[in-house]
């Protein structure tokens, strides 16, 4: 009868849970979202609303707006302009809602921006990621994927969700890259995915040893820019428009959410593959499509960032000049050829320990950065200074971070 003993254990599904949540505290890996509001047009200016009466000013260091597109004027006008255009939503999928005009438009600049036929957009970074590398495996008969060791998590889950053989080399070891090459059947597909610029650690991949084996080994290469859209290349084409590579990549994947501040992700490559991931992607096919409002501030920063190198050059000269007061004040940066700025902590406790301390006492917002994200023991502070950090802030920042060094007795740099 309903409701009797059945003599099995009762599942204790809170407790479960409550454990799971526990052992996050006690590795030190609980993540906490900061409560902020950036203040419209004078970022890194923010406001922090846990744990004060009312909004605390606070600075931001850790966005991936890193040029504070997201803040342009000529983005907000146009965001505004669509929304009193066309309304706030898309209406659905694009199978249903059809492609508004702004969607052809920015999918026109992208695949522009990178020099390919066509481009997909898709509702995040994540999503394209995903979305495209299962749907390539799925419909490649004995794909092999050949996976850089540090790739995002979207890129290692759509790699997981294709089914396909995956091959792991280590990070950016282009020996150990061919010798998976070689080792692998001869007409078997295959692609190599990996990343442009490694946000974590801030080093870049050679992309152009990386093409030569995939035209040795006959290869699609599949190249993460997320990190490199907007910021590199003349007109923001990421690291392989810098070194002139884009045209020997077969499929360029890149986001509107970092430097183009807005949201969203997309593909650039050849027509037939576009057509194919947007025709059997369950990601895509099924997701509705971005709001018109976001795409055309997407669009707007786009064409911007292809004619303007200012935020560019300004964020660039800022990360330069950070990592140099860094070393001047004895702090542990890590060691990075591009626009981030690693400071190595290596204990969990003490990334979060820090972070608090420069928040509640310094009005410094900074986001401590641990495992899964970066590999346990290389916990750190990731700073993303921007055009608007000025000299001034930079060192306060480097002031307070020795201090807090010194108060909770870490080493610093002779």
């Amino acid at each position: 009868m309903g409701g009797e003993a059945t003599g099995e254990p009762e599942l204790d599904y809170q407790r479960i849970f409550a454990q799971a949540i526990d052992r996050l505290h006690a590795e030190g890996r609980y993540r906490v979202f900061i409560d902020i509001l950036r203040n419209k047009g004078s970022y890194p200016n923010a406001r922090c609303f846990a744990g004060h009466n009312g909004p605390k000013p606070v600075t931001v260091w850790c966005s991936n707006d890193y040029l504070a597109m997201g803040q342009h004027p000529k983005v907000v006008e146009a965001m505004e302009e669509a929304l009193h255009d066309v309304g706030a939503g898309s209406g659905g999928t694009r199978n249903i809602g059809g492609n508004t005009h702004y969607h052809i438009q920015l999918e026109a600049e992208l695949a522009d921006l990178h020099g390919k036929e066509a481009a997909l957009l898709f509702t995040s970074g994540y999503i394209s990621n995903e979305a495209t590398l299962s749907t390539l495996g799925k419909l490649l008969p004995g794909c092999i994927i050949f996976s850089d060791e540090l790739n995002h998590a979207s890129m290692i889950a759509g790699i997981r969700n294709s089914g396909c053989e995956k091959q792991v080399f280590r990070h950016n070891d282009l020996a150990h890259l061919e010798e998976l090459l070689a080792a692998a059947p001869a007409d078997a597909p295959k692609l190599i995915a990996f990343e442009s610029v490694y946000s974590m650690d801030g080093d870049v991949a050679p992309i152009a040893a990386i093409c030569d084996l995939a035209d040795s080994y006959q290869a699609l290469t599949y190249l993460d820019e997320v990190h490199a859209v907007g910021m590199y290349g003349a007109r923001g084409g990421g690291i392989s428009e810098r070194d002139a590579v884009a045209n020997r990549v077969t499929i360029i994947e890149g986001t509107l959410g970092k430097a183009f501040g807005v949201m969203g992700g997309y593909i650039a490559a050849d027509r037939n593959i576009v057509d194919v991931v947007r025709s059997y992607a369950p990601g895509f096919i099924f997701t509705t499509s971005l709001s018109p409002v976001l795409v055309a501030g997407a669009l707007a920063s786009v064409r911007h960032l292809k004619e303007s190198s200012a935020e560019r050059d300004a964020q660039q000269a800022a990360a330069a000049r950070l990592k140099d007061v860094f070393l001047a004040a004895g702090l542990p940066v890590m060691p990075s050829t591009t626009h981030i700025v690693p400071l190595m902590v290596g204990d969990p406790l003490k990334a979060k320990r820090i972070s608090d301390i420069l928040l509640a006492e310094y009005g410094v917002y900074v986001q401590p950065i641990n495992f899964p994200t970066v590999p346990r023991g290389t916990e750190r502070l990731r700073f993303t200074p921007g055009p608007a950090h000025s000299e001034k802030m930079m060192h306060e920042l480097a002031g307070a971070l020795a201090e807090i060094w010194d108060r909770l007795e870490m080493r610093l740099a002779a």
